[in-house]
């Protein structure tokens, strides 16, 4: 079944058919053909069930990282950095798994940088092509 991939402010978003651990690794496969690692995870509910003692749905943020874009666009600008890397979720939201992408297209607009705008569209691409795959499934 074909999902549509919703293009927000700052995320793609998309609602796949598959339940919560299947669209973590169908993303994590999607990145990896699209060349990002995952450098960093936050299981978010597990998180707050140790911290604060609290049960929510399900939640996974994936730091990924496209090391070829990452060094060029540090390389034009250090300070994206601390919007380094790019973060991907899975969540599950009422009885739906959402997937979403950070659009560093968006983001990049807050560095004013112009040697950025491509590099982030490019990376931007790339991670709605991720969202879009996984949510064909």
């Amino acid at each position: 079944m074909s999902q549509t991939v919703t293009a927000g402010k700052v995320a793609f978003e998309a609602h796949p058919s598959l339940p919560f651990d299947q669209a973590v690794a169908r993303c994590r496969e999607e990145l990896a053909k699209e060349g990002f690692g995952v450098l960093t995870e936050i299981d978010v509910k597990a998180t707050l069930k140790k911290k604060l003692d609290l049960d929510v749905a399900p939640y996974l943020i994936l730091g990924a990282c496209n090391p070829s874009s990452a060094h060029r666009a540090l390389t034009v600008a250090p300070e994206v950095g601390v919007l380094l890397p790019c973060n991907v979720t899975v969540s599950v939201e009422g009885e739906s798994t959402v997937v979403r992408a950070m659009r560093p297209d968006s983001v990049a607009q807050v560095l004013d940088h112009p040697g950025l705008l491509s590099i982030m569209a490019e990376v931007g691409a790339a991670l709605e092509r991720v969202v879009g795959r996984v949510a064909e499934t």
